[in-house]
């Protein structure tokens, strides 16, 4: 396998989709499994749009978990950091979803968030050789939330700082995994220090930093060359080497959002993988940095499913050259 340009580390996990848009988790009478996982999605949308990446991250040694690395393998992502737990299951999620196609996490079946494989994530079975040549890493906050996976995270930006890895993280606020949510703030605003790019939806900017004013949070953050606000369909702003503006959402015929917030990541990293970061210090080449990221995300909106439902580089151009 070739070394990858972007590693993406964290959960990958099969999303089970209630098929009662509207309906409570406890009166939901059938699921649809859908794979995911915000670092694999981004991972997989980034090689559908022409930049190679790799996964890192744990599985368990059961169906669902071979499941899930074969995807990754069948769509082009590098799985060598793919660790795989002799005894913890794979993450599954069950999700509901409004009328409006809009989704909440609801829990995990009859397991405790801790006892799942990707908790188990072992730092000292990194693979160092591809934090050596990668450009990038993306990670998220979700596997802050156990000791194991904490420490790989902690020894995976040690490896990005030490081989001038460029860090992006998600911060993917989802109370749901943590035991003790009141303490996953602290957490994750120590992990900000470590980052070159911060995305937050505007909730989380809002729980965080009490403002989605990417600038204020930008300046806050000693580390952030730039900070994304996503707002879902009133579109994002943001802030890049000292470029600061927004941008509208793109109007879709919404049928699914989940992973389009990693679509829009995956965008965002492709672009920079293509310009260059000097790119960022240029207005309109950011501006149009974060239209790419938009649009992908967008696309991502109109079909079921995170990695299932994401464009094509072609589709994304089509899209941009019939809506610019």
């Amino acid at each position: 396998m070739n070394h990858p340009r972007v590693l993406c580390l964290g959960e990958i996990l099969f999303d089970f989709l209630s098929n009662q848009p509207g309906v409570p988790y406890e009166q939901v009478t059938s699921w649809t499994p859908y794979p995911g996982g915000a670092p694999a999605n981004v991972a997989c949308a980034l090689t559908k749009l022409g930049t190679s990446s790799g996964f890192v991250g744990a599985v368990g040694v059961d169906e669902t978990g071979h499941t899930l690395v074969n995807l990754l393998n069948e769509i082009g992502v590098n799985t060598e950091g793919v660790q795989r737990h002799p005894t913890a299951p794979t993450r599954g999620v069950y999700v509901v979803r409004s009328e409006a196609g809009d989704r909440a996490f609801a829990g995990f079946g009859h397991y405790d968030t801790s006892e799942f494989a990707d908790t188990h994530l072992q730092a000292d079975k990194l693979p160092v050789h591809l934090f050596e040549k990668a450009d990038f890493l993306v990670l998220g906050t979700l596997e802050m939330a156990y000791p194991e996976s904490r420490d790989a995270m902690l020894q995976a930006l040690s490896l990005a700082d030490q081989y001038y890895t460029k860090v992006l993280l998600d911060v993917n606020w989802r109370p749901v995994f943590w035991h003790n949510p009141a303490e996953a703030p602290a957490i994750i605003h120590r992990l900000m220090q470590h980052a070159d790019f911060i995305k937050l939806s505007d909730e989380e900017a809002e729980l965080l930093f009490e403002t989605t004013d990417p600038g204020i949070i930008a300046h806050r953050i000693e580390t952030a060359e730039g900070v994304l606000v996503t707002a879902g369909a009133k579109g994002c702003a943001y802030y890049l080497a000292e470029n600061q503006g927004s941008i509208p959402a793109f109007q879709m015929s919404v049928v699914d959002t989940t992973g389009a917030g990693d679509s829009f990541v995956a965008g965002f990293i492709h672009q920079l993988a293509l310009r260059g970061l000097k790119s960022l210090a240029d207005p309109e080449q950011a501006r149009q940095i974060i239209t790419y990221a938009s649009v992908v995300g967008a696309l991502t909106t109109t079909k079921a499913g995170a990695i299932a439902a994401q464009p094509t580089a072609d589709e994304v151009d089509d899209f941009l050259r019939k809506n610019q």
